[in-house]
C-alpha cells in the first residue's frame, strides 16, 4: 500500500520546499519535485495537501500514559493516555513515565500500555522507575530492563521535590553506571530522566556528578521552567552542554517567553525541547504542605505550544525543532525528521499551526480533521 502526497510545503525540519512525498508501508519512500503514481506496484492514496505545511510528527517525551497522581487519594488517581488525544494533538512517539506513585501502578503496566499504543498505531518508549530512590524496575534491575527491553530508554527519578526519596549523590553515581553501562551493552543512549522540584538549589547533585567526570549526555532534567531558580541553573546546565525539557503548563512564567530569555542568555536552540506532561498530575500544596487542589495536565500542551510560536514570529523550521528532532537527539532515537527511509511520522498543519491530518508509522490516525484511528476500548 502506497500513500502520495503531492505539493507539500515540506519542512524536514528544515525547510525543503514544494515536494511531493511516497509513503510505502510505514516508511518515507521517496522524496522530490514531482512524483508519478504511474507503475506503483501496489494501490496508492493520493493527497493533494495544495501547498500546505508538512512536518514531522511530534515526540512527547514526558507523558504518564498510564495516568499520575494519587495525592489526593485513590479518587485522585489520573486516567491512562488515549490514542485519540495523542493523535489530535500531533504526537506520533511518545516516552512513558511513572510519576508519584509507583505503588499502585506498576512499571509493567507502563511497559504493557506502551506496547499496546504501538500495536495501535504510534511509537511508544518508556522510562523505568518513578519518583522513589531504590527504583523500582521490570525485570528487578537498571541493567536488565534497559538491555533486555527494547522500549526502555533509561530511568526516571525525582530531585528537589517533597515527595522524592532524596537520594544520595553516591546512590546517583550508582543509577547513572547502571545506565551508562547498559546503554553501552544495548546500543543505547541510557538516560537520567529527571522530574525536578522546587527545592531549594535543584541541580547541585547532579553538578556534582558532573564534576566528578559523569557524562552530561546521561542526564535529562524536565520541568525545568516550573520556578526562577529551577530555570536559572537549567541555563547553566544547558551552557555546559546538557539538554533541558520544559513542560508549558508548569511553567513560572509563559513558556514561549522563558523559551527566549533561554535563548537570549546563550542556550543553543537545539538543547531545547518541550514536553506535555500528558495525564500527570498537577497538585497544589500549601506552605503547611497541605494538597489544597489538583488538575491533570493536558496532553496538547505541546501542539498549542508550537502555535503560540508561530505566533510569536518564530520560522517555522525553529519552532518544530523544539518538538521533533531535538527531542529525538535528546533521546537518542532515529525520530524527529522526514528523510528517506526514516518512519512516515507527519502532520500537515492549517494555517492556525494545528494539526489537520496526522500519519503514524504510514497509518492515518487524523484525517481532514477527523480521527480514523482510536484505541480498542475508545
Amino acid at each position: 500500500m502506497f500513500t502520495l502526497l503531492k505539493n507539500a510545503n515540506l519542512y524536514a525540519p528544515e525547510p525543503m520546499g514544494k515536494k511531493d512525498v511516497l509513503i510505502c508501508q510505514h516508511l518515507i519512500a521517496h522524496i522530490a519535485d514531482h512524483i508519478d503514481s504511474t507503475g506503483l506496484p501496489g494501490p496508492c492514496d493520493i493527497m493533494d495537501l495544495e501547498g500546505a505545511i508538512l512536518a514531522p510528527g511530534l515526540i512527547d517525551q514526558h507523558i504518564h500514559l498510564i495516568g499520575g497522581g494519587g495525592e489526593g487519594g485513590f479518587h485522585s488517581r489520573t486516567p491512562q493516555v488515549t490514542l485519540s488525544k495523542l493523535a489530535q494533538a500531533g504526537i506520533t512517539t511518545v516516552v512513558g513515565v511513572m510519576g508519584t506513585d509507583g505503588t499502585t501502578r506498576s512499571q509493567r503496566d507502563l511497559f504493557a500500555k506502551a506496547k499496546a499504543l504501538e500495536t495501535e498505531g504510534i511509537t511508544a518508549y518508556m522510562h523505568t522507575g518513578s519518583y522513589e530512590v531504590p527504583t523500582r524496575t521490570i525485570t528487578g534491575a537498571i541493567r536488565d530492563d534497559l538491555v533486555f527491553l527494547d522500549n526502555v530508554l533509561g530511568v526516571k527519578i525525582a530531585l528537589a521535590d517533597h515527595r522524592c526519596s532524596f537520594p544520595t549523590t553516591d546512590e546517583l553515581a550508582r543509577i547513572v553506571a547502571d545506565i551508562r553501562i547498559a546503554g553501552m551493552i544495548a546500543g543505547k543512549k541510557g538516560l537520567l530522566h529527571i522530574h525536578m522540584g522546587e527545592l531549594a538549589q535543584p541541580f547541585a547533585q547532579i553538578n556534582a556528578l558532573l564534576d566528578k567526570g559523569l557524562s552530561i549526555k546521561h542526564f535529562s532534567p524536565t520541568h525545568v521552567s516550573r520556578a526562577p531558580h529551577v530555570f536559572d541553573e537549567a541555563i547553566c546546565f544547558a551552557k555546559r552542554g546538557g539538554y533541558i525539557d520544559m513542560t508549558p503548563d508548569a511553567s513560572y512564567a509563559d513558556p514561549v517567553d522563558l523559551l527566549y530569555q533561554a535563548l537570549e542568555a546563550g542556550v543553543p536552540a537545539s538543547q531545547i525541547t518541550f514536553s506535555s506532561d500528558g495525564n500527570g498530575s498537577m497538585p497544589v500544596f500549601n506552605q503547611s504542605g497541605t494538597l489544597t487542589g489538583i488538575t491533570a495536565a493536558p496532553v496538547n500542551a505541546c501542539i498549542k505550544t508550537l502555535a503560540k510560536l508561530r505566533e510569536s514570529g518564530m520560522p517555522f523550521e525553529k519552532a518544530i525543532a523544539f518538538f521533533t528532532k531535538n527531542v529525538a537527539a535528546s533521546l537518542g532515537i532515529t525520530k524527529g525528521s522526514i528523510q528517506i527511509g526514516s518512519s512516515a511520522d507527519l502532520i500537515v498543519f492549517n494555517e492556525k499551526t494545528l494539526p489537520a491530518n496526522v500519519i503514524s508509522k504510514g497509518q492515518a490516525l487524523l484525517k481532514d480533521n477527523e480521527l480514523i484511528t482510536q484505541g480498542t476500548f475508545e
